[in-house]
């Protein structure tokens, strides 16, 4: 891309943060015409999703799912001569990476197409208008203003100090999973999440020998606790070591070495890799926002209202031309929330009239989790919706094990369990929480109903499509 004219520094609407928010939002506004720059201080566009996210966890996801097919193949659906899987991790990274890289041109590319001015370096407001850019290639800082500056800096991962648990950095994060330039033959995962649940499950299922450490009884604790109660057994059932109601005390070792970690209860773990997944924070410190007096709250989240305009303290003018998208504002932390806030953003800010009221809903958010099995959910859990509607509440689920397992060893067969929440006489639909095989495709379509508020009498009405998993969802009573 060739270098930005810094002698043109005015801009109608300026993105910090070149993310998966940040880039939609910025090609938004310049489809309508207008000037935009965008600031990303990494190399590599596309944010967390593209680099150490959704995408490459997808691709290690795959790799997972083909080594169990590859068991099933042979021992489930008689193909002779099939050697049990051994996946060469050292040789397929650099292949997953190099996809990844080309997905950071493409999203270059994107942006040259909409003519967005793509500003490589770190990003400072030192006014409600103006951003000073320090580029990273050790350039002098220099000045960009914009009438409009929306916050897309996005989050990373938490790591615990050494102060509280010593020797915690000899481990790494989840954006470090993807730099392992070699598969850990012994590994402990720390975390009850969907970050933790998601990496522990790839490598299980690739042969390392995995150690889940969760501090309570279940994993997934914010979601329906039918989907906790299915997807925790189920990973001890398939030989996981997971290890309830733990805590780290202690790490000691050499990184890239063996650890030895130090559990509450006294037992130690000897691993070859130690994983942190325990939160994320956002990427807020050095953006010069509370100079500003835009309110962050004790999580360090920009604080926003419904329009994902940024909230300033007592004492501060509030501004109406600063706004914060995507993780940084602590809402639903997922790719296609930051990419749809911000195209309603600019949509609003720069588009034509039918958007003048354009925001994003964050109601109904559908997600998935790519454990094994896969998870989908949408809407409200049980017990959300007991609190809110008491005893208006009904439930549908079913228990079954997909067509394809029926020809797998039992112990193999893996659960799938399908839940309905619904309320009112006309038993609307609220929630949708399932597991099993093919669930996170399965999802997608049903989140509409839930968005649309549709009956069960609905779902009912739908002829279903045979023999699939998917056909329970219409056919529950």
């Amino acid at each position: 891309m060739a270098p930005v004219n810094k002698q043109q520094e005015k801009y109608d609407y300026i993105c910090i943060g070149g993310g998966s928010g940040g880039v939609a939002s910025s090609r938004r506004a310049a489809s309508y015409g207008k000037k935009v720059a965008l600031i990303e201080s990494s190399p590599d566009l596309g944010g967390t999703c593209v680099n150490v996210g959704c995408v490459p966890k997808k691709i290690m996801w795959h790799a997972a799912d083909l080594a169990d097919r590859i068991r099933h193949a042979s021992q489930g659906y008689h193909f002779k001569n099939i050697p049990p899987p051994q996946f060469d991790w050292a040789s397929f990274k650099p292949q997953r990476d190099a996809y990844i890289r080309r997905l950071n041109g493409i999203y270059e590319k994107n942006l040259e197409k909409e003519n967005v001015a793509y500003h490589g370096g770190t990003a400072r407001l030192v006014s409600p208008t103006e951003v000073q850019v320090t580029p990273r290639d050790g350039g002098e800082p220099y000045i960009i203003a914009g009438d409009y500056i929306t916050i897309a800096t996005g989050g990373r991962p938490t790591l615990p100090s050494e102060d509280k648990i010593p020797g915690a950095s000899l481990g790494v994060d989840s954006d470090g999973f993807f730099d392992l330039e070699d598969q850990p033959k012994r590994v402990a995962v720390v975390g009850a999440g969907y970050i933790a649940v998601e990496l522990s499950s790839v490598l299980h299922a690739l042969d390392s020998e995995t150690h889940l450490l969760i501090r309570r009884e279940r994993v997934l604790r914010t979601f329906d606790p039918m989907l906790q109660d299915t997807l925790t057994p189920w990973m001890e059932h398939t030989g996981m070591n997971l290890h309830k109601n733990t805590s780290v005390v202690k790490v000691e070792g050499q990184k890239g070495g063996e650890l030895t970690v130090y559990l509450n209860d006294g037992a130690q773990l000897k691993v070859d890799c130690l994983i942190w997944a325990i939160g994320r924070h956002a990427n807020t410190e050095g953006l010069g926002l509370e100079e500003l007096g835009i309110q962050l709250d004790k999580k360090g989240d920009v604080v926003v209202d419904e329009w994902q305009m940024a909230q300033f303290g007592q004492g501060w003018p509030q501004l109406k031309n600063i706004f914060a998208i995507g993780d940084v504002q602590g809402k639903a932390l997922l790719t296609p929330v930051a990419i749809a806030a911000g195209r309603r953003l600019s949509n609003r800010l720069f588009g034509p009239a039918k958007f003048k009221n354009d925001k994003l809903s964050y109601e109904d958010i559908p997600t998935v989790v790519f454990s094994h099995p896969t998870i989908g959910t949408v809407g409200l859990t049980e017990p959300e919706a007991r609190e809110i509607y008491g005893s208006d509440v009904k439930i549908y689920k079913s228990s079954f094990r997909s067509l394809y397992f029926s020809q797998i060893l039992e112990e193999h067969k893996e659960p799938t369990v399908y839940k309905l929440v619904v309320v009112g006489e006309e038993e609307r639909l609220v929630g949708v929480h399932i597991i099993g095989q093919g669930s996170d495709e399965v999802l997608q379509g049903f989140a509409v109903a839930v968005k649309m508020r549709a009956r069960k009498q609905d779902l009912d009405d739908t002829v279903a499509i045979h023999p699939t998993s998917a056909e329970e969802l219409v056919t529950l009573r």
